[in-house]
């Protein structure tokens, strides 16, 4: 079911970016007169189509990795007399620049957009206060201590573990100083400390927690919350309510200390020692065995915990109006465009180790989760993947937008276009180019799994 719900939240992630890229490209080709033939979300066979007054097709494909905008196009075939004025290749390079230029375009303006609608509709944050740091890390060496609220990094405004996240992984892997402003206790202040070059695991990076921070939450206690139909701590008798206070006479401090214990015994009987009602009792259950994805083996027994509230001195409600927010949007948007811009940098000169490339199945893994996690996750993972598709396909690389863009900036340069055997070998260089991280992606997920 997992599997399922992962590949639909793929599709549904790649078919808004997807259409959104390819509609830039569309509308922008109509404007400049170019005959569209084709409108294409996805790859291969059509599953359905459909056509419109222009003589246009909509289709939806069976592959969801990607689309096309197909217009009529000298290279590709005659093109009858009475329609080459709408022929893309007859098109000025200024116009067929313009065309190519607006998929990214959509794409970062699908990110404005999605920012913008977050600050108008408003958000609920967690405040970053430091809840654990880890002996001899650079969090540590900096000074930050427990219980300190993070208010900026090098100067720049965090309201929330994103933005503090975020600010941290555009420093991996360089040496110097990292200054964060913290409040505590009614005071405020700066800490600062030396970074020290350092950088991030090849596999599953975290930088809070490679920095060294564990953001403080909360203590949930071991109080069973909704109790599976069917499951068995329902037919060993745990109620709602119920406080696991101990399994197997091992006391139990936290709801995460029980699910260790419940997870680590598949079929294999277990006694719990309960409150209910101000009354100890010992109730025996015997974890069902439940195999995951990645082939491990852990316990279930089908019940949930209460919820825990966050204290409301921790939360921070954000929120703007419709003109005020539109800076707040167009910063949202820069960070993200240059957190992608420095981890290309960084993974070009070594800084950042390339085995954090994420390929597809990343991809669809945290769309499922930004999906299950509510709206604002996922509108802010769109916005994020719809910023670095831009910024991808803005490349000079022959094959992507930004090569074509290259190609057509020359011609308009030289008055005349490149010869067809450069353009074919730069072709051939882009497609090695882009199958080879296609690859290199896919086996960073591979080895992630």
């Amino acid at each position: 079911m997992q599997i399922i719900q992962t590949v639909l939240a793929l599709a549904l992630t790649l078919g808004i970016l997807v259409t959104l890229h390819e509609y830039g490209h569309f509308w922008v080709a109509r404007r400049c007169g170019v005959k569209v033939l084709r409108f294409s979300v996805g790859f291969g066979k059509p599953l359905f189509s459909w056509y419109d007054r222009h003589g246009t097709e909509f289709a939806i494909a069976a592959i969801p990795l990607g689309g096309y905008v197909k217009m009529l196009d000298a290279r590709e075939g005659p093109v009858p007399e009475e329609l080459r004025d709408q022929a893309f290749t007859s098109k000025p390079p200024s116009q067929r620049i313009a065309i190519a230029a607006a998929g990214p375009v959509a794409n970062f303006l699908f990110a404005i957009f999605a920012y913008w609608l977050l600050s108008v509709v408003g958000v609920t944050q967690i405040a970053p206060i430091v809840g654990e740091i880890a002996s001899k890390s650079v969090a540590e060496q900096v000074g930050l201590r427990k219980g300190m609220e993070i208010r900026a990094v090098d100067g720049h405004r965090v309201s929330s573990w994103r933005d503090v996240n975020m600010r941290i992984l555009e420093r991996a892997g360089e040496q110097g100083a990292i200054t964060l402003d913290v409040s505590g206790d009614g005071t405020s202040g700066t800490v600062s400390g030396e970074l020290g070059g350092w950088s991030l695991s090849d596999e599953n990076p975290y930088p809070l927690a490679e920095f060294g921070i564990t953001p403080w939450r909360p203590d949930v206690p071991a109080v069973l919350g909704e109790i599976s139909e069917g499951g068995r701590a329902q037919a060993a008798g745990l109620k709602s309510g119920d406080r696991i206070l101990a399994v197997n006479d091992q006391p139990v401090n936290s709801w995460f200390g029980m699910v260790d214990f419940i997870r680590g015994a598949p079929e294999q009987t277990l006694t719990l020692t309960i409150e209910r009602a101000g009354a100890k009792q010992s109730v025996q259950i015997t974890p069902k065995e439940k195999k995951l994805d990645n082939g491990e083996i852990i316990g279930f027994v089908g019940a949930g915990v209460e919820i825990v509230s966050w204290p409301d001195n921790v939360l921070r409600e954000v929120r703007y109006g419709p003109l005020a927010a539109i800076p707040v949007a167009l910063d949202e948007t820069w960070a993200d465009t240059r957190l992608t811009l420095v981890a290309m940098k960084k993974m070009v000169t070594g800084l950042l180790s390339p085995s954090n490339l994420s390929g597809p199945i990343t991809i669809a893994r945290v769309a499922e989760a930004s999906v299950s996690s509510g709206f604002e996750d996922f509108v802010r993972f769109l916005a994020y993947l719809s910023v670095s598709l831009g910024i991808l396909n803005l490349l000079p690389v022959p094959v992507l937008d930004g090569g074509h863009i290259l190609y057509y900036t020359i011609e308009a340069i030289r008055k005349k276009p490149l010869s067809d055997a450069v353009q074919t070998v730069g072709l051939r260089i882009g497609m090695a180019m882009i199958l080879t991280l296609m690859v290199f992606a896919l086996y960073n997920d591979l080895m992630r799994l």
